[in-house]
């Protein structure tokens, strides 16, 4: 893994660590980073719930289930993971998204959602004001 330099969040700052236990992101740092071989875009700082877990699972990526192998531990409900993009955005369209944290979020997922949608969903304890 290269050097990589500070990224930012959908906020404008500094992207924030979104887990250490269990370890997530794409380089396994805690940040939901980004980078030309993160294909699947593991970018969404998000609170997991057994709703959509499930529901990842029903989409054939069962994220409940421990592989040691890879030295993923399974995830449950509560849990903080940097979500692929992609599968929150399919969440979304079926209403089981997740909440997620602004401030543990890429900055690239503006390109992809908006600010305000991300806002309903965001666990933050400062929210952005929008006027």
């Amino acid at each position: 893994m290269s050097a990589m330099k500070e990224s930012l969040n959908v906020l404008g700052d500094a992207l924030e660590c979104c887990c250490r236990d269990p370890l997530t992101g794409f380089y396994r740092d805690g940040h939901c980073n980004t980078g030309p071989e993160d294909r699947g875009l593991h970018t969404v700082c998000a609170k997991m719930t057994t709703e959509f877990l499930q529901f990842s699972q029903q989409q054939g990526n069962d994220l409940m289930t421990a592989r040691p192998e890879y030295g993923f531990v399974g995830l449950e409900d509560g849990d903080k993971w940097c979500l692929c993009l992609g599968r929150w955005i399919e969440a979304l369209e079926a209403g089981k998204a997740p909440f997620l944290y602004l401030k543990g979020t890429h900055i690239s997922v503006l390109e992809h959602v908006s600010l305000e949608i991300l806002y309903q969903y965001a666990l933050d304890e400062e929210k952005p004001v929008f006027h």
